[in-house]
């Protein structure tokens, strides 16, 4: 039982996992911005694409 209360108080790992949770966060946030951004910009190609080929 003291082994437990003991485990349940130790906070030595406690930063390593704030660290990877909030590592976890950025990921997702980046990912999530070049995919948008990723569709945006291969919106504006065909946009553009589409424009030149009208013009000949």
């Amino acid at each position: 039982m003291i082994f437990l209360e003991d485990a349940y108080r130790d906070e030595s790992g406690a930063a390593l996992v704030e660290y990877t949770v909030l590592l976890g966060i950025l990921l997702v946030a980046v990912i999530a911005t070049i995919v948008t951004v990723g569709g945006w910009i291969s919106a504006q190609w065909a946009a553009l694409s589409s424009g030149i080929s009208s013009t000949n």
